[in-house]
């Protein structure tokens, strides 16, 4: 059976080419095929494709199985300039949309569509517990979350099975905000950002992908489901925990006003902003953890 990846040379996209290529014939859809075929190397057939239109790779699509898009300009990479801001909304909008109406156009359409959002929908919420179920907030993420999301809304109409994964911060040493957070404490310069008091939702990248597969080939699960740790943690806890994997004291802090010097808009809402999200109908769904503890799974990353 087929699987068609977009956003497939991405940190999680490269990785669940590695695993699903075991069991199905990857197909990954690529702006750049060369620098793609670099970074996912025999796990995938590349195909090339720009990211805002049906293409070539329609075709490709008829029969398939699922259809999993991942696609989108990096949020973290860079500060938040007018420019950086319509690449992160524009590159998620137009994708989404060629994909449904690529859907639109095929006579065998696939099984499952897969959509990547965030739990930036929700915005900054406090000390709420966030559910599926929660409603959308404020700020451009959750602008742009949304704006993905209600592309979807005409595939179940179609009889194609959506699932729409609003992932927390993906962990991993190799890729992701981690080794970013990481390199203060190899320094002993490591400490919490703000308060230390926002809610850090958290997934390892090894559950993400085990979650994804697990969505993709149930087919009773549709919708929305959050996609993070059972057990988020304060910000001032998970860099306890991260300085305690490192062997590395976190006994200093950042102000906000310093991140929002160097960061702009983004240090509000990726760093001193939380969600205390839990993946309510994931473990309903009877999905299991591989990693629940941010101290086992930090331990197990640098380990």
């Amino acid at each position: 059976m087929k699987v068609l990846i977009a956003g497939a040379s991405g940190f999680i996209g490269k990785a669940l080419c590695r695993e699903l290529c075991r069991d199905y014939e990857v197909i990954a859809l690529s702006r750049d095929v060369r620098r793609a075929a670099a970074i996912i190397g025999e796990y995938a057939k590349i195909i090339e494709w720009d990211g805002r239109t049906t293409g070539t790779w329609v075709k490709y699509a008829d029969g398939a199985y699922a259809i999993i898009n991942l696609a989108g300009e990096s949020i973290a990479s860079g500060k938040w300039i007018h420019s950086k801001k319509a690449a992160i909304l524009h590159s998620r909008l137009d994708s989404t949309r060629a994909i449904a109406s690529g859907i639109k156009q095929l006579i065998n359409k696939p099984s499952v569509v897969i959509q990547a959002s965030a739990i930036g929908y929700y915005g900054n919420c406090g000390e709420e517990e966030l559910t599926e179920k929660s409603p959308s907030g404020k700020g451009f993420l959750s602008e742009v979350c949304q704006g993905v999301e209600l592309c979807t809304e005409p595939l179940p109409g179609l009889g194609v099975r959506l699932v729409v994964i609003r992932s927390g911060v993906v962990l991993d040493k190799d890729g992701g905000a981690l080794p970013r957070l990481a390199k203060p404490f190899k320094y002993f310069l490591g400490g919490y950002p703000g308060s230390g008091k926002q809610w850090f939702s958290w997934i390892t990248l090894e559950d993400e992908i085990a979650a994804i597969k697990f969505l993709m080939e149930n087919e009773k699960q549709q919708g929305v489901f959050n996609l993070s740790s059972s057990e988020p943690v304060m910000m001032k806890l998970f860099c306890r925990k991260l300085g305690s994997a490192l062997k590395s004291p976190s006994w200093t802090f950042v102000p906000g006003f310093v991140l929002r010097m160097f960061l702009g808009e983004m240090a509000d809402e990726m760093i001193l902003s939380g969600q205390k999200v839990i993946p309510e109908k994931l473990l309903a769904a009877g999905f299991k953890f591989k990693y629940p503890k941010v101290s086992d799974a930090l331990k197990t990353i640098f380990s």
